[in-house]
């Protein structure tokens, strides 16, 4: 933050004679950090866990972030009239404009079929907003019932940036490369155009598949009691 307002006062902000606050912002070494908190992927196990133990519209989210790579923002604001449908695939994907990204680039979201199942299961339950719960869309997956969800079934170090790291582990593990890995998980590449090609986003949805593994379960907390019988990731 000092630096950020260093800069502003060098490049910025000008004074009664339209002069910059500083003539360069001074230089500020920053120190290294040693005590940062390690991301913590869930396993298989622990995700069932989790994911039953919390309210069935957090799951649904919990499910689509740990699917698709997604910020927490990024979902809680996710809305119907960002989706784009490839006729191609026989498919769609989200596109969220790059005022609602965190790098300030246009972002991309693919579904593999338990991202799909989730998106599937919530169409028609508001007319803007994709996750939503009496009429109001969701402020934050990590809330009150979250952080007591996960204390109660003994994984009080996971947070909710854990599931995209999840997904991040498990696209790794499945041998997706790494240029695929970022514009799965939005991160600034500079190929913001992948999705004007239908190759390449068949290419990236055929990776975004690799994490759901062969069993149909795949180890997701696909309950009946938490997403119903619409989800096709339970059949």
């Amino acid at each position: 933050m000092a630096r950020h307002i260093l800069n502003l006062a060098a490049s910025e902000w000008l004074d009664e004679r339209n002069l910059t606050w500083l003539q360069s912002p001074p230089k500020i070494k920053l120190l290294k950090v040693t005590d940062a908190r390690q991301p913590y992927p869930l396993s298989r196990d622990e995700q069932v866990r989790l994911f039953a133990a919390v309210p069935k519209h957090l799951a649904r989210m919990a499910l689509f972030k740990v699917n698709t790579g997604t910020r927490d923002k990024e979902v809680c604001l996710l809305r119907w009239e960002w989706e784009v449908q490839v006729p191609e695939l026989d498919t769609s994907v989200f596109i969220i404009p790059t005022e609602r990204v965190k790098n300030g680039e246009e972002r991309l979201v693919v579904l593999n079929r338990a991202a799909r199942s989730v998106i599937d299961s919530v169409r028609g339950e508001h007319a803007d907003y994709v996750f939503a719960l009496r009429g109001r869309p969701i402020q934050a997956v990590g809330n009150s019932a979250w952080n007591a969800a996960r204390v109660r079934v003994g994984l009080p170090q996971v947070r909710v940036h854990d599931l995209k790291h999840t997904f991040g582990r498990r696209l790794r593990a499945a041998g997706v490369s790494f240029e695929d890995r970022q514009d799965l998980l939005g991160h600034r590449s500079g190929r913001i155009a992948t999705h004007n090609s239908t190759a390449e986003l068949e290419n990236l949805i055929a990776a975004a598949e690799k994490v759901c593994g062969g069993n149909p379960h795949n180890g997701f907390a696909e309950t009946k009691r938490s997403f119903g019988d619409r989800c096709e990731c339970l059949k």
